[in-house]
């Protein structure tokens, strides 16, 4: 079932507005990350004031090596759209502890552009969680957060990674296709960055 389409929501004018709800609310940047998706406090804010934690909270990983001391270990890869379609996700760094996250506060991935001159531009940002029963079929266990449903399930992209359920936001760069949308159409991979395709074993004659 396809995730429904939520209404959009203004980032920074909404997101100065909720700084004073956030000062009243739970921080959920102090709790620690649940094991699965739970409600907590974050859960009980509005969207626009998720947004505004997400903008406080992620703000300082425009310093890339901030991000990597925090845990995010970049992709050596510039990730394509696999469908052949545009756009891309820039460079993906996972903090692996942020699995199952649905905390505004702690996203799963940070991605980055890169120059290939050793400097990063924090682009966007990923959720994801795995699904419960592990089936693309159904999806009574789906998250939300911002408002948005996360997509999916989806099935797994590379080894060792499950049926999960995501959610990306384009805090940092806008997307022209939309700030939920997965891959940026304003963003794209340089020449040479992406991961080489497996070579198909030649035809025995």
């Amino acid at each position: 079932m396809p995730p429904r389409k939520a209404k959009l929501i203004p980032l920074v004018p909404l997101a100065l507005a909720a700084a004073a709800t956030l000062a009243a609310a739970p921080s959920a940047a102090a709790a620690p990350a649940p094991p699965t998706p739970a409600a907590g406090p974050s859960s009980r804010l509005a969207p626009a004031a998720q947004l505004a934690l997400t903008y406080r909270a992620t703000a300082k990983y425009h310093r890339h090596s901030v991000g990597v001391a925090d845990g995010y270990v970049p992709d050596k890869y510039c990730v394509t759209n696999p469908s052949g379609g545009t756009g891309s996700l820039g460079y993906p760094h996972f903090n692996h502890a942020y699995d199952g996250s649905v905390d505004p506060a702690k996203p799963t991935a940070l991605l980055y552009e890169g120059d290939g001159k050793g400097r990063w531009r924090l682009a966007g940002l990923e959720w994801m969680v795995v699904d419960k029963d592990g089936l693309v079929e159904t999806d009574d266990d789906r998250p939300s957060l911002f408002g948005e449903p996360f997509r999916g399930p989806l099935p797994p992209r590379f080894p060792g990674q499950k049926v999960h359920y995501s959610l990306h936001l384009w805090l940092w760069k806008d997307n022209p296709a939309g700030r939920f949308e997965p891959f940026n159409t304003a963003l794209t991979c340089r020449p040479g960055t992406t991961r080489p395709r497996p070579v198909a074993p030649a035809a025995t004659p």
